[in-house]
């Protein structure tokens, strides 16, 4: 048997849109894809921009399952990402909620860990929101990170029906594909989710387990 497989999971600890507007992580999109990694065997680290406590968007909470109460029990008291979280792991895993769109962008850290990810051709994978963290990545080059690269993301059709795209700092499709992306998507809501060698993104919450089941993929095929 190979070594034990190592995810690192980035999270939010973004709390606010408006006054009367919290968010935070979406908890679907942290919980399925941390079950999964666990069931598969993998050592898993959860790590926030800040660390400590992570915030739960309130509307998540509406739909909690019984089974997510371990992972859960993760976001009670996280470690705060750092450089040296760029090496020792297999994949990076960025899950979403609107507070990623405030605090994943322009984080220093975060930007330096993914870059060291990109470089090392490790696996990267993000959801929903999520893929926010990779709007301003690029490679020591200068080249955008998903410039060329086939992904998906919260559809700024999406935004508009949760009626927050007003609120966000940019839309999230939209940025992508300035960035270069080949953006694609499924139906709204629905669940869809790309693999583009190492690079794995999904759309929504909808998307959350079958983007962890394709890092797996891509961790079996690409990782060390």
């Amino acid at each position: 048997m190979a070594n034990t497989k190592r995810i690192l999971m980035v999270v939010t600890n973004h709390t606010t849109i408006t006054d009367d507007h919290k968010t935070g992580l979406w908890l679907e999109e942290f919980a399925v894809p941390y079950l999964v990694f666990k069931e598969k065997g993998y050592d898993v680290k959860v790590a926030s921009i800040q660390g400590g406590e992570v915030p739960l968007d309130p509307r998540s909470i509406n739909e909690k399952k019984p089974e997510w109460a371990k992972a859960e029990e993760e976001l009670k008291s996280t470690a705060r990402l750092s450089k040296e979280d760029a090496a020792g792991f297999d994949a990076i895993f960025l899950p979403g909620g609107h507070g990623t769109m405030f605090d994943f962008p322009d984080n220093e850290t975060l930007q330096y860990v993914l870059q060291q990810f990109a470089e090392d051709g490790r696996v990267i994978g993000a959801v929903c929101h999520g893929p926010s963290g990779l709007v301003n990545v690029t490679y020591k080059d200068g080249t955008p990170l998903v410039k060329g690269k086939t992904v998906t993301a919260f559809t700024d059709e999406e935004e508009r029906e949760v009626q927050l795209d007003k609120y966000m700092p940019f839309l999230l499709e939209s940025t992508l594909r300035l960035r270069g992306a080949n953006f694609v998507s499924g139906e709204k809501w629905t669940d869809f989710s790309v693999r583009d060698g190492n690079l794995v993104t999904g759309q929504n919450p909808q998307s959350s387990r079958s983007t962890a089941e394709k890092v797996i993929e891509a961790i079996e095929n690409y990782g060390s």
